[in-house]
């Protein structure tokens, strides 16, 4: 049944910025649609504005260009033009229909209809769309979904995705973001029976959606259900069994999340590889075509596999500060003197992935820096007269916490005359 189109309250801010309002009042009968009536719903800001309208790419054109936007034929084919206005470019796209699809690829034609349109989108919570007057129009429940936190196809999951098998990474993406409980059951069975046609995918379109995924606040538990319906192992095959071990795969990533390390998505799959996982990382950056820059910083971080395990298990470290003083870089290093140099450095390099402040000087100076040890061992407060046993722990503990305070540079000889003192 056709659902009545309601008013969004409050208003969704974006109706009204000027390059917005100019395109909805130059093409008669335009929307807003996909993700920013998504994220007005839920919250969020939106970064992209799309707008889709009831006339042909070439009359969207004419008029626009008329209104005095800049107009680029991005996608003309597809029925979408760039239009930009007051420095703001926004996609707009005809209402379209699918003709023919091959799994990677569609002919479309222009319609009027709009719940034609929404028919073809991926999932509920992407076929909602949203006049200049602030009415929503939601031909498939998406604002329900969206609000129980269901990641649902628009009709018939097969369909959808034998339309585009990319929709199959897609899902995931929106249910790291937006899903909650459960994800949808009909879906995932779905998804099972699509992924041999994930092999028609090129290289670019799944790297792109594998980096939106990765770069979710938390999507240990999407990656495991990626594995679970072999996605992940037809598109990230060099991960292996991601839930075998505690010192690489979904566990070491989990502690990485916990831990507030950046949601860097290159840093997050070194995760999920053996902890050498250079050869690894070089068929990734081969098959899925990583630009130079990422191909270099995956094999880096690749190649440090052994510290991000390490590292993996810290969920509540302090940050280091880089500029750290001499005083300060001693009591961090006397503090820790069960733990290794290179445990101590790495501990440095996690506080740099943490909040992204350079730390590589600090880094230098912790190699440089001899590590300060206490100068004094119970027998030498026994030398001194103190009786054996509870006595000699006590006191052998005040003067270490007078020694870190006074910055642990006092020699043995001084510690020893502070040791007569209290005596």
């Amino acid at each position: 049944m056709r659902q009545a189109p309601v008013a969004i309250a409050p208003r969704p801010g974006f109706l009204d910025l000027p390059p917005v309002a100019e395109a909805l009042a130059a093409l008669p009968g335009a929307r807003a649609v996909g993700g920013c009536v998504r994220d007005a719903l839920a919250g969020l800001a939106s970064a992209d504005i799309d707008i889709a309208a009831p006339l042909p790419p070439e009359e969207t054109a004419r008029r626009l260009l008329a209104a005095g936007f800049a107009v680029h034929e991005t996608g003309l084919s597809h029925g979408t033009v760039t239009a930009v206005r007051h420095g703001m470019p926004m996609e707009i796209t005809a209402l379209r229909r699918d003709i023919v699809t091959d799994g990677r690829h569609a002919e479309v034609a222009w319609t009027t209809d709009w719940r034609e349109d929404a028919a073809r989108r991926d999932f509920t919570i992407n076929a909602m769309s949203l006049g200049a007057d602030g009415l929503l129009h939601d031909y498939f429940a998406g604002r329900a979904d969206l609000a129980a936190g269901i990641v649902r196809f628009v009709g018939d999951p097969d369909t959808r995705l034998a339309e585009d098998y990319l929709r199959a990474l897609r899902f995931f993406r929106f249910q790291a973001r937006y899903g909650r409980g459960a994800p949808d059951a009909a879906a995932v069975a779905a998804i099972r029976r699509a992924v041999p046609g994930l092999a028609r995918l090129s290289a670019e379109r799944v790297w792109m959606e594998l980096k939106r995924i990765l770069a979710a606040p938390d999507p240990v538990a999407t990656l495991a259900l990626m594995a679970q319906t072999g996605v992940l192992g037809a598109v990230l095959p060099e991960a292996g069994d991601v839930g075998a071990g505690e010192r690489h795969g979904l566990a070491a990533l989990r502690r990485l999340v916990a831990a507030g390390a950046p949601a860097d998505p290159l840093l997050r799959i070194a995760a999920l590889l053996p902890e050498d996982g250079r050869r690894e990382a070089a068929s990734i950056r081969s098959r899925l075509k990583l630009s130079g820059a990422e191909g270099a910083a995956l094999a880096n971080l690749a190649a440090e596999g052994e510290r991000i395990a390490w590292l993996a298990g810290f969920t509540d470290l302090p940050l280091l500060d880089p500029a750290l003083d001499g005083r300060g870089l001693r009591l961090f290093l006397a503090r820790r003197t069960e733990a290794s140099l290179g445990e101590i450095e790495a501990e440095a390099w996690l506080a740099e992935a943490r909040d992204g402040r350079d730390r590589s000087a600090l880094r230098a100076r912790i190699a440089a820096t001899e590590v300060p040890v206490f100068p004094l061992l119970g027998r030498d407060l026994l030398a001194e007269g103190v009786p054996p046993g509870p006595a000699v722990g006590r006191l052998l503990g005040a003067l270490r916490e007078a020694w870190l305070a006074g910055g642990c540079v006092a020699t043995r000889e001084e510690m020893l005359d502070e040791a007569r003192r209290q005596l």
